[in-house]
């Protein structure tokens, strides 16, 4: 039997390198909290909120994301098989091993992660609608569709162009490498894979006036402390508790 994990799944590791945000926020964008406990001491912590979310090709901080996970909305089940050493990059050269560009070979240019799917540019398109009313026919446009990495589509040696399976494995160096079963030929990673929403690779970003220096980031200005958030701050400024706290009782 195989393994496979529910499509509601955490949002992909690539998916969250490409956005280039914080975790913490997009964590925050997608919560949908139905009910949470007061704030106070004498409340315990619990809350009622969503845990499923259907992943597609809209990427989770989006409000496409949002309108097509609103609370209430029920979705099939889809199962996806998890992969243990994701394998496909954005710039990679595949080829498709399914549907009418069976044979053909092109550029990756989306990771899907959550759902094993990757976009090839220009290939495996279907035509879309949009615009159309009862007084406008509509503009029809080529999208394409989303593949699964699984079995629809496999890398290309740049060998000799010729699509085979992979392992990944260890040089002398101790650098975990992709390499072609059949040739044995190191596949690297491509470049593009380094894009995020902000740059195109690390090397070109240009700092702006608003970011975080590397000097900043480099010297340490914190000291730790047994000390809580108010004994520090009353330290700092000079402030000294001498008051005795009354007696609390509970029944």
């Amino acid at each position: 039997m195989r393994l496979t994990r529910s499509l509601f799944s955490k949002v992909g590791e690539l998916t969250k390198k490409y956005s280039n945000l914080p975790e913490s926020y997009i964590k925050r964008s997608m919560e949908q909290v139905y009910w949470r406990t007061p704030k106070g001491q004498q409340y315990q912590k619990r809350e009622v909120k969503r845990k499923k979310f259907r992943f597609d090709v809209d990427r989770p901080w989006t409000a496409q994301f949002q309108s097509d996970n609103q609370p209430g909305v029920l979705h099939k089940k889809i199962f996806v098989e998890p992969i243990l050493n994701w394998s496909f990059f954005k710039g990679d050269r595949v080829e498709i091993l399914v549907g009418p560009d069976k044979g053909k070979q092109g550029i990756i240019s989306q990771v899907i992660q959550e759902r094993n799917w990757v976009i090839v540019e220009g290939l495996n398109c279907k035509l879309k609608v949009f615009g159309e009313n009862s007084e406008f026919p509509g503009i029809y446009i080529r999208a394409e569709q989303p593949l699964l990495v699984t079995n629809e589509v496999a890398l290309v040696d740049p060998a000799d162009l010729k699509a085979g399976p992979i392992e990944w494995r260890y040089t002398e160096a101790g650098e975990k490498v992709r390499v072609s079963v059949r040739t044995g030929r190191i596949i690297p990673i491509p470049k593009a894979a380094e894009e995020t929403y902000d740059y195109k690779t690390k090397a070109t970003y240009k700092e702006a006036d608003k970011d975080t220096k590397e000097d900043d980031v480099i010297e340490i200005t914190f000291e730790p402390a047994l000390k809580t958030f108010e004994m520090d701050i009353m330290d700092n400024m000079g402030i000294k508790e001498d008051r005795v706290p009354g007696k609390t009782y509970w029944y």
